[in-house]
């Protein structure tokens, strides 16, 4: 008998990243935050709407990203729209700077949540921007699925 593996606590995701950009590949970071950052987090204070991550210096830094102030942080909060570091290896980031700096792709992030250890995560994509046409392809196919899928629920009524 297998244990069944915890569903992944999320805290934000960013939907919008899927519509607009065609997903190529993803990493999981970690993101270097203060005190009460984790603890606002905790809350349900995160905010990934308008979100983007750069490489800077050999480090990736995740700018946009809103993180409301910790409700009983008095002084201790920090900027709620701060730039954060982002936390991976330096072959990753090697890898991420080619990527983006040749193919003319973009880093998006998709998803902020805790892992099993209680450290939060930020799931990153490696994306390119998606035409016009390529939007109105996936609404298309989102619509058929939608579609077929009612069909079959009438169906089987």
């Amino acid at each position: 008998m297998s244990a069944k593996k915890p569903e992944r606590e999320f805290i934000a995701r960013n939907r919008r990243a899927y519509f607009d950009y065609a997903i190529e590949e993803t990493f999981e970071a970690g993101i270097a935050l203060t005190g009460t950052e984790v603890r606002s987090l905790r809350e349900g204070g995160g905010q990934l709407t308008d979100t983007f991550a750069l490489v800077r210096g050999g480090e990736v830094w995740l700018h946009g990203l809103h993180i409301k102030p910790y409700s009983h942080g008095n002084r201790a909060n920090t900027e709620p729209d701060r730039k954060r570091k982002l936390l991976l290896h330096k072959k990753q980031i090697r890898y991420l700077e080619s990527k983006v700096s040749r193919a003319g792709m973009a880093l998006v992030p998709l998803s902020l949540y805790f892992s099993d250890a209680g450290l939060v995560k930020v799931e990153l994509a490696l994306a390119h921007g998606k035409k016009t046409y390529d939007k109105r392809d996936s609404m298309a196919d989102r619509d058929s699925k939608r579609d077929i899928e009612r069909a079959l629920k009438e169906r089987n009524r």
